[in-house]
């Protein structure tokens, strides 16, 4: 008898939400994995930055992959059209890669929750762009009358 995976369904979806993402969409979902990982390697530091032997292992996943997802922030940004704002990233995400290394060793929770508060707060603003440039972009010309060809 087979087994039917009932996340199967799930994971299709997903899969077809990030193939047919706008690229701000997918920056906004870049940050949300980011943060998310943050958020459960930080829940497996127990007190005095300890981490039960268990789940070292676990904790190093979650921060490698965060760093994965850095990492392809940093290799999308456009250096010659981003301008400033490109060039300040850079530097965020070079810093975020660098701290989070740091606390995969010492297992600063204070480091990977301030990486994790300014990740949130990029999230929010990509998402405010995003929203906006989906607005923008669906609004169109607006005429008096209906438009019908599809």
């Amino acid at each position: 008898m087979a087994y039917n995976n009932p996340y199967s369904g799930y994971n299709a979806y997903k899969s077809v939400g990030v193939r047919t993402a706008s690229q701000g969409k997918l920056v906004v979902m870049l940050y949300e994995g980011a943060v998310s990982h943050l958020d459960k390697a930080i829940a497996l530091i127990e007190s005095g930055d300890k981490i039960q032997a268990k789940q070292i292992e676990n904790f190093g996943n979650h921060l490698q992959k965060v760093m994965d997802i850095i990492t392809e922030l940093e290799v999308s940004l456009d250096m010659e059209k981003g301008g400033e704002i490109a060039k300040n990233l850079m530097a965020l995400y070079i810093y975020f890669n660098k701290e989070i290394l740091d606390a995969s060793i010492s297992h600063n929770k204070e480091k990977l929750s301030s990486v994790r508060k300014m990740l949130s707060d990029l999230h929010s603003s990509w998402e405010s762009a995003a929203a906006s440039t989906a607005n923008t972009q669906n609004a169109g010309p607006q005429h008096s009358s209906l438009n019908i060809q599809g």
